[in-house]
């Protein structure tokens, strides 16, 4: 793969349908269990994909690349659980990505397992060092605009490479970049752990950002409260872009599954995308039942 940056290397086809969306149907709590027992001799990755990112993903054939080759794909948008099934009684699991870091950090904290965090600051790495008892945490340097610059983009792939085997690895850099690191670690083959594209998570657990009351994110608000606190960087993303969702979900065919067996598969040795799963029968995703 040239890496000579992400914009070139992405292909921007125009509007088209989504079709099958694949979603690894858990919540945090039971991806958290999951996540603990993944065999720390292989890599994968997972993305969260919300409203945003499946506008992006529909006209952006990179995107679409990244999120094939990820391990996991855990839905991060109550608001479009909430339109699924008011509009087709269709049941999905929700697993915010800063829920999700959350609730993986106070997995290992006091422990000496190895955290990596990409992007933030050295100031947020202390905190969390501090705030988890983390004392094996290894933060990578990622500056504004690395993922065009190939020389600081090898750079980032390297100091995760010499940090590994870690037993999570967080990439707060923003999509696509995030991904964009998760997929080509995983295609160089030298890091073992699980990466996950956390976005903005960090920046809410050391209190950079403010997230919403639970009750607005119990109601699928958070995207509101997240643009009245910042309506200038946001305003263009939930006000202008995200509208799109309204007419693009009639063409999104979301098939749930579930993790049938952990450490098999026939794909590339380090892998965890290929591990086996089997379609979600657990009575979530069934039209007109309740979630199990």
């Amino acid at each position: 793969m040239a890496s000579n940056g992400l914009i070139r290397e992405i292909s921007v086809a125009g509007p088209r349908p989504l079709g099958r969306v694949l979603i690894d149907d858990y919540e945090v709590e039971e991806f958290a269990a999951l996540a603990a027992r993944l065999p720390p001799d292989r890599y994968g990755y997972v993305v969260t994909p919300n409203v945003d990112h499946l506008i992006r993903y529909s006209r952006n054939e990179r995107l679409q690349v990244l999120y094939d080759a990820a391990a996991f794909v855990l839905l991060d948008s109550r608001f479009l659980a909430l339109c699924l099934a008011l509009t087709r009684r269709q049941r999905l699991r929700v697993c915010r990505g800063s829920d999700l870091t959350l609730r993986l950090l106070q997995q290992v904290a006091g422990s000496h397992e190895r955290i990596v965090l990409v992007g933030a600051t050295a100031q947020q790495a202390r905190q969390l060092a501090a705030c988890f008892n983390l004392h094996n945490l290894r933060h990578v340097d990622a500056p504004m605009g690395f993922i065009r610059r190939p020389d600081q983009l090898e750079r980032c792939l390297l100091d995760i490479e010499a940090a590994a085997p870690f037993r999570y690895c967080f990439l707060a850099v923003g999509s696509p970049q995030q991904e964009e690191v998760a997929y080509r670690l995983q295609r160089r083959g030298r890091a073992r752990g699980l990466a996950l594209c956390v976005g903005a998570s960090v920046n809410f657990l050391t209190g950079v950002e403010r997230r919403a009351p639970p009750r607005l994110q119990s109601w699928g608000l958070e995207w509101l409260y997240r643009l009245m606190q910042n309506p200038r960087r946001l305003a263009k993303r939930y006000l202008l872009r995200g509208p799109r969702i309204f007419w693009l979900l009639p063409q999104l065919q979301f098939m749930p599954r579930r993790r049938l067996a952990v450490g098999v598969g026939a794909g590339p040795p380090g892998s965890l995308a290929t591990m086996a799963r089997v379609p979600d029968t657990s009575g979530t995703s069934v039209p007109g039942r309740s979630p199990g």
